[in-house]
């Protein structure tokens, strides 16, 4: 067990151990959703899950997970505390992650047996004398340098700012980050040109009692010094003066205000909670230190400065610190008009609420959305050449772990057009019923990460058990449940709360391709089951709703589980899709089917009986491209809400 504690096994250690063996929580990679979509039922097995990685003890792998994932897998390991252990189910190679101390099938027995297996290794290894540092490419680090005021700018070497002249600070970042970054040099402003009247000066944006006729870095701050506008009778020939506040105020026969009660003190600028005694540099970002302005200064008795409230005039400027004005005039201006810093927030690709493997990055302006980026691109191009059809259709079933009794109907009807095989009407109308209900477990699936970012645990947990209940379920065991399932949609829709957190959040109003029920709670007709024979003989008609916000999406999916339900009971049963063998079959098939998340798109090449192409087009791509201009300026707390609405999924993006 390379997770183990470092400690000799003792009689205390070995009852620590057990309790720990009978207590597992686990950290699920890439989600619960992809666990429930295959029916694990964590809770049934004996196992909690926790939201962060820091609260768990077992890191729970779920299916084959593209490279990718893999890494962001390793970093969340990596924050586990010891002992610690790997489980892994249907997924042989998780490199660079350690080996799995447990391991099983995709399935809930296969669940319940690994577990079983994990807890008699934790009870024997959880603690040893002898333990290694676990480490991978991904959790190298190194030092890069960056500007406190500019982290755009960026360096591997110490240095200044080329744009403000403050001292590059050191950060920590990944061995698989940027590299070779220097700072990329700035454009000045410049004034317009100097002429015999007035003639160009330098001066410091922080300190502007600094002037000097040459260019250079302000000897108190160390930014660079900028052209000023100065007058015919102004102070030319000033050069940038080696002195403190103190000393200037000496050279104006005063001294610094300072009594026996209030020593003189000396403050950063930028951090001033940083204090010293003596004058020197800040540790933080290596400005001159300056001294406190003292409250109660009375100038009023010096000679020339009557009527002056901000200090000593030095060379006919009156010091001054640089105001927010200044401060913020390069900085991107919010809806209101408000400059503020704007901060880079990555959400994933294992975030509470969102799909699993779904990594997005937000700039956020205050608590305001200002920019987004889908950063959850986690597919690899289907190599299909050679794999006999079998073997597509399961390869093509994993593509898309969040509905893959629809992704093997698509592929087996591409199959089959391409081979010219014609299914029966009793064999096509249970496979028609087996999407149905993996309709129904998939919505119910959205609602869970819905309850997860609205906080209604209550639904959370009811969502869930109802999913995991109808994942596998007969046709018989569904209608039995269909009461239990119509009260929990009836009462989603008199619930208050969901109604206020989600009317008039995430509207969608410009013109983009939309697809599945987002498409249909924006009022469009668009379902590729209007298309389908089958579907019309079992009375199917398209539903929609009005708003096209995230209330209407939440009213179209729990109308679509009540037709769901209608169209189960008027089959006479279910049945997987699969195909065993097309030998000798040649040809080019297509087919579309309408998945949980909209129509899926297969054309598929056949060469005596094995694939020689596959080219595909699965939902959620369009609808990253509505993320940028659907939440832009809201809290970030509605954003993620309306995120969760369209009910996005990675795993249909291209690597």
């Amino acid at each position: 067990m390379l997770g183990a504690n470092q400690g000799m096994m003792s009689g205390l250690r070995r009852l620590i151990a057990n309790a720990m063996a009978r207590d597992l929580c686990g950290f699920v990679v890439p989600g619960p959703d992809v666990a429930r979509a295959h029916g694990l039922d964590f809770a049934g097995a004996g196992l909690h899950l926790a939201a962060t990685p820091r609260h768990a003890n077992v890191l729970v792998v779920v299916g084959p997970l593209p490279v990718g994932l893999l890494d962001a897998a390793t970093v969340a390991y990596a924050q586990m505390p010891r002992p610690r252990a790997i489980l892994a189910l249907g997924a042989n190679l998780i490199d660079p992650l350690p080996p799995a101390d447990a391991t099983g099938p995709l399935t809930q027995d296969g669940l319940v047996g690994a577990l079983a297996q994990l807890r008699r290794v934790l009870a024997t290894e959880a603690f040893s004398s002898e333990v290694s540092d676990f480490d991978a490419p991904v959790l190298q680090t190194r030092i890069e340098y960056t500007c406190p005021m500019h982290p755009e700018v960026l360096s591997d070497e110490p240095g200044n700012c080329p744009k403000c002249g403050m001292t590059l600070l050191p950060k920590e970042t990944s061995a698989g980050g940027h590299s070779g970054h220097q700072p990329k040099e700035s454009t000045p402003v410049h004034p317009p040109p100097a002429t015999a009247e007035a003639p160009a000066q330098d001066t410091c944006p922080m300190h502007p009692e600094v002037l000097s006729d040459e260019p250079g870095n302000c000897p108190k701050c160390g930014m660079t010094l900028l052209p000023k506008e100065t007058s015919a009778g102004g102070h030319s020939g000033h050069q940038p003066k080696e002195s403190t506040p103190a000393a200037v105020h000496a050279a104006h026969n005063h001294t610094v205000h300072a009594t026996a009660e209030a020593p003189a003190q000396y403050t950063c600028p930028m951090h001033p909670e940083v204090l010293s005694d003596e004058p020197g540099k800040c540790p933080k970002c290596g400005m001159f230190l300056v001294p406190v302005e003292e409250k109660a200064v009375d100038h009023s008795g010096h000679a020339g400065h009557e009527g002056h409230t901000g200090g000593e005039v030095i060379d006919g400027i009156e010091p001054h610190f640089m105001s927010m004005v200044d401060l913020t005039r390069n900085m991107p201006a919010s809806a209101d008009g408000l400059k503020m810093e704007w901060i880079e927030v990555p959400f994933g690709p294992f975030f509470p609420g969102l799909a699993g493997g779904l990594g997005l990055s937000l700039t956020l302006d205050g608590d305001a959305v200002a920019e987004t980026q889908v950063q959850g691109a986690v597919n690899e191009a289907i190599t299909a050449k050679g794999m006999s059809p079998a073997e597509f259709i399961d390869h093509f079933a994993n593509l898309s772990p969040l509905s893959p009794v629809a992704s093997r109907q698509l592929a087996c009807l591409a199959l089959e057009n391409a081979a010219g095989i014609a299914v029966d009407n009793k064999t096509a109308t249970a496979r028609t019923a087996t999407v149905e209900r993996e309709r129904i477990a998939s919505h119910l699936g959205w609602l869970v990460n819905l309850a997860t970012q609205t906080g209604l645990v209550w639904m959370e947990r009811r969502a869930a058990a109802l999913q995991l209940s109808v994942q596998a379920a007969s046709r018989d065991q569904i209608l039995a449940n269909a009461g239990s399932l119509r009260m929990f949609l009836h009462r989603l829709n008199k619930t208050p709360l969901l109604r206020t957190k989600l009317a008039s959040n995430g509207r969608i109003t410009q013109g983009v391709s939309l697809l599945g029920p987002v498409a249909r709670a924006q009022g469009l007709a668009l379902d590729a089951r209007t298309d389908d024979a089958v579907y019309e003989a079992l009375g199917f008609e398209v539903l929609t709703q009005d708003g096209g916000d995230a209330l209407a999406r939440l009213y179209q999916r729990c109308d679509e589980i009540g037709q769901s339900l209608e169209l189960i009971a008027r089959a006479k049963g279910l049945a997987v899709a699969q195909i065993e063998s097309l030998d000798g079959v040649s040809g080019t098939g297509k087919a579309v089917v309408e998945t949980p998340r909209g129509a899926a798109h297969l054309t598929v090449e056949l060469d005596g009986g094995t694939l020689a192409n596959a080219m595909y087009q699965l939902p959620c791509a369009a609808h990253m491209e509505l993320l940028g201009d659907m939440i832009k300026d809201q809290e970030i707390g509605d954003a993620l809400v309306a995120i969760g609405s369209l009910d996005l999924s990675p795993w249909g993006l291209p690597a």
